[in-house]
C-alpha cells in the first residue's frame, strides 16, 4: 500500500482564459497558480513524504517544487504527462465542439476507443501508461508516503479506473487547480479515495 497526495498542477493562462485545453502544450502558472501551490505547501507540511513525482511539464514541476517546499528532488515522469487532446489543444470547449461535434460525441460517449481529438489519445492508452506508472510505484514505494503532480485528464482518469468508474464519466469527478486528493494506492486495481478537493 503506497499513501499518495495527489495534486492536479495550480492555475495557468489557458485555465483563466475560457478553460482552454493545455494538453501537451508547455505554459506556465499564472500568479494566482503559484500562490495556490504555495497554499498547498502549507497545507501539507504534516506529510513527510519519501519522493515526489511530477509530470515533466513545466505547469506541473513548478507546482511540485512549491507545494513540497523543496524538501526532495521532483522526479519526473513522462507517464503522468497530461492527455494528449490532438486538435482540442490551445481551444475553449465550445469552440472545438462547434468546429468537429462528431469526434466530441465519440469522445464523451466511448473515450476508451476514440481518440481525444481525432489525433490524441484514447483513454484506454492513458490508463496503460498510467498503470505502469502506479504499478512501478506499489513495487517501490510500498508502505511509504508520496506526492504526485499531475493534470486535470490523467488524474481523474487514474480515480475512476482504480473506484470501477466507467472511463466515459471521468468527468464527473471534479479536481481543482493545486488541491488535495488523499488516497491510498491499494494494489494494482484498488484505491481508497480519503480526500477530494481538500
Amino acid at each position: 500500500m503506497v499513501t499518495i497526495c495527489l495534486l492536479r498542477h495550480g492555475e495557468t493562462t489557458y485555465n483563466a482564459d475560457g478553460n482552454k485545453y493545455c494538453g501537451r502544450t508547455d505554459i506556465e502558472l499564472t500568479d494566482r497558480g503559484l500562490s495556490q501551490a504555495k497554499r498547498m505547501q502549507d497545507l501539507l507540511q504534516e506529510y513527510n513524504f519519501d519522493a515526489v513525482f511530477s509530470s515533466p511539464l513545466t505547469r506541473a514541476r513548478t507546482t511540485a517544487q512549491i507545494a513540497s517546499g523543496g524538501s526532495h528532488e521532483v522526479i519526473t515522469d513522462h507517464r503522468l504527462i497530461e492527455v494528449d487532446f490532438g486538435s482540442w489543444e490551445g481551444k475553449r470547449p465550445e469552440e472545438f465542439q462547434a468546429e468537429d461535434p462528431v469526434s466530441w460525441t465519440n469522445w464523451v460517449s466511448d473515450p476508451e476507443n476514440n481518440k481525444a481529438g481525432m489525433t490524441g489519445e484514447s483513454a484506454r492508452e492513458v490508463v496503460e501508461r498510467l498503470n505502469s506508472f502506479y504499478d512501478d510505484l506499489l513495487q517501490k514505494y510500498s508502505g511509504k508516503t508520496v506526492l504526485i503532480v499531475g493534470h486535470n485528464g490523467v488524474n481523474r482518469f487514474f480515480i475512476a479506473s482504480k473506484l470501477g468508474i466507467p472511463l466515459k464519466n471521468y468527468r464527473r469527478i471534479v479536481q481543482e487547480n493545486s488541491a488535495l486528493t488523499l488516497l491510498k494506492l491499494v494494489n494494482s486495481d484498488e484505491i481508497q479515495l480519503l480526500k477530494l478537493n481538500a
